[in-house]
């Protein structure tokens, strides 16, 4: 019988087909080994579980929805250090198997994931409690938790980017709780932040010569009111990366610095990778306007003043939260001891780019209610 090419054309039709099935399933397959979503147990060198560790993933009832993070010490008896992550709807636990930070071998840290992100995504989250208020109010119930569970009086609060947005309220708003405020890429006035980073862009890539990006920013500026225009929200990630001030001073991509690896950590399940990006477009979904109220609120006015001792960590390349304004709302802020830290090899995550460093104020200078490795000023 002779073949047609109709024939033919099904045949490599199916042939397609195949190879796209089996290359699917490749991809699934690998993706689920590296995905059995078990904390390991922090072990000595005969492997056995060191004594007082813990290492693990839990869900807990927080203002009445259930949220998730993982609590990781090698001695409970050390003090406590909740971490609050950033974006809107980021979690940042997972960029430790990447960007190893030694906090577990001092603190007994809770790196809590906020409702509607990662570990407390739900589809069907009350949206009325998307709100900043909520966000604060969790943040103190969390501390709570901790403060309960581990029988401290106060424990320490460690807050990055839109973390530092409702982290420091809470501090503001229950002094009481906290040894300590740490904020990392502090948020100060980020509307005024991001017109200084995209006059930092135009003038860096013009002086790179980089036509393309030029063209694009040219055509894309930030407003200096909310909600800022799609196109600048879409190219963000992509010029300050591309300068070396985005989430750490040598990412130059999200693709290859962060959505790729991210696959890799193995302590989420497929599933719960997956509900980690529901959860960012979720967070900032402009429904809930999280993102814009942070934007159009200067810190200096809604926090002016806080009761406990404040240590600000800021990457000197960070235009993510720009520098000079984070440096400004520390010179105004009233606190009985404060001290303002730079990183200077390090963008938006000072704690992941320079640990050594974070890890040694944290001890010599926030442990002991001081401030002299603080820059000179």
């Amino acid at each position: 019988m002779k073949t047609t090419t109709t024939d033919k054309a099904g045949k490599m039709v199916l042939l397609g087909l195949s190879i796209i099935l089996a290359i699917s399933f490749v991809f699934l397959s690998i993706l689920l080994v590296w995905s059995p979503g078990h904390p390991q147990p922090f072990q000595d060198e005969n492997g056995q579980t060191l004594a007082f560790s813990l290492s693990e993933k839990i869900t807990i009832q927080i203002n009445g929805v259930d949220q998730g993070m993982f609590i990781k010490s090698k001695n409970i008896h050390n003090p406590v250090l909740l971490f609050v992550h950033g974006g809107p709807g980021m979690p940042e636990y997972w960029l430790t198997q990447r960007y190893p930070t030694g906090l577990e071998d001092h603190f007994t840290v809770a790196w809590w994931e906020q409702r509607g992100a990662g570990l407390s995504y739900y589809p069907d989250m009350p949206p009325e409690t998307m709100t900043v208020e909520q966000f604060v109010d969790d943040t103190l119930e969390v501390t709570r938790y901790l403060i309960q569970r581990f029988g401290q009086e106060k424990i320490y609060l460690i807050a990055h980017s839109w973390g530092s947005f409702i982290g420091i309220q809470a501090a503001a708003k229950s002094p009481e709780l906290y040894h300590a405020y740490i904020g990392m890429g502090q948020i100060s006035n980020q509307l005024q932040s991001e017109q200084l980073a995209y006059e930092y862009a135009l003038e860096q890539y013009r002086n790179n010569n980089n036509q393309r990006m030029l063209r694009k920013l040219e055509a894309s500026a930030p407003t200096k009111t909310v909600p800022l225009p799609d196109a600048y929200e879409a190219l963000r990630d992509e010029y300050m990366h591309g300068l070396g001030v985005g989430t750490t001073h040598d990412m130059k991509s999200v693709i290859t610095g962060i959505f790729l690896p991210f696959w890799r950590f193995q302590e989420y399940t497929l599933a719960e990778k997956v509900h980690l990006w529901r959860g960012k477009v979720y967070a900032r979904s402009r429904e809930f306007s999280l993102w814009e109220t942070m934007l159009v609120t200067d810190m200096i006015q809604q926090v002016p003043d806080l009761a406990i001792p404040v240590y600000f960590f800021h990457g000197k390349f960070d235009y993510t939260c720009a520098y000079p304004l984070a440096r400004a709302y520390y010179e105004n802020l009233n606190a009985p001891l404060k001290g303002f830290y730079t990183f200077e090899n390090a963008a938006h995550s000072p704690l992941f780019e320079e640990p050594q460093k974070a890890v040694s104020i944290l001890l010599e200078d926030v442990l002991n209610g001081t401030n002299t490795l603080k820059d000179n000023q």
